[in-house]
């Protein structure tokens, strides 16, 4: 049965392929969940490629994103806090900042966070959440947040432009796994999405080996990959 549905997805790929190739590097609307998107051509499309829109799914509907201790997204001292790590068209920010959060979102390619902060205006969000252009966490130096989300880069290699970026790294999930530690509020966790098609190992190896504890909170099979949504947190001592 699993090579059944395999050899479908496959198929299904084959034929949507030149299509979906048109959407990428252009000017296209998207929508996911009731959100509609602007992405801008040098961004990643979180429709075409899905692992976005999973997480952004996840963030809306799994108790492990919910704010918690009464927290609300009002600005000010005891905020519930959220980074989007790798925001892109800003998507996943969007709808933490509806779920409850003052939200962050963070994208070393300019035009990201040009896109996000157009897709936080159409969506009414501009006053919960900001975005901010910078390498990893760079941008949120001493600052504290009780829910990091991250899609990755799912393959290893120096990126040949800005929107590779979103694919190819060098070193980026030790980098975020190293960091990490000092982002999340004491109480906090990420949430970090994978795929079968990347080297989800030696990612959850990083993160393991900064003392983080990590456990499946949701897994998607596609046929042709699995994406799976992790939840970090600090080990109990």
């Amino acid at each position: 049965m699993n090579r059944f549905r395999q050899g479908l997805a496959r198929l299904w790929l084959s034929l949507q392929r030149p299509i979906l190739r048109r959407r990428v590097g252009r000017l296209v609307l998207e929508r996911i969940d009731g959100v509609g998107l602007v992405v801008l051509p040098e961004v990643f499309n979180p429709v075409i490629f899905r692992s976005s829109a999973l997480l952004a799914h996840t963030v809306a509907t799994s108790p492990l994103a919910a704010p918690t201790d009464g927290r609300s997204a009002a600005p000010g001292e005891g905020e519930a806090r959220a980074l989007d790590m790798g925001t892109g068209t800003g998507v996943v920010a969007i709808f933490a900042a509806r779920r409850g959060f003052h939200t962050v979102g963070v994208d070393i390619n300019p035009e990201a966070v040009r896109c996000a902060r157009i897709n936080a205006l159409v969506n009414h969000v501009e006053d919960r959440v900001e975005f901010r252009q910078g390498n990893l966490f760079d941008p949120v130096k001493g600052e504290h947040f009780q829910l990091v989300l991250f899609n990755p880069p799912f393959f290893r290699g120096a990126p040949r432009h800005a929107l590779d970026a979103a694919w190819r790294g060098t070193d980026v999930m030790e980098r975020f796994a190293a960091g990490l530690p000092g982002a999340l509020a004491p109480e906090g966790r990420a949430l970090i999405v994978l795929s079968t098609d990347g080297d989800a190992e030696a990612m959850l190896r990083a993160l393991r080996e900064q003392g983080l504890a990590v456990a499946v909170a949701t897994r998607r099979d596609y046929g042709n990959e699995i994406m799976t949504i992790y939840a970090v947190s600090r080990r109990e001592e």
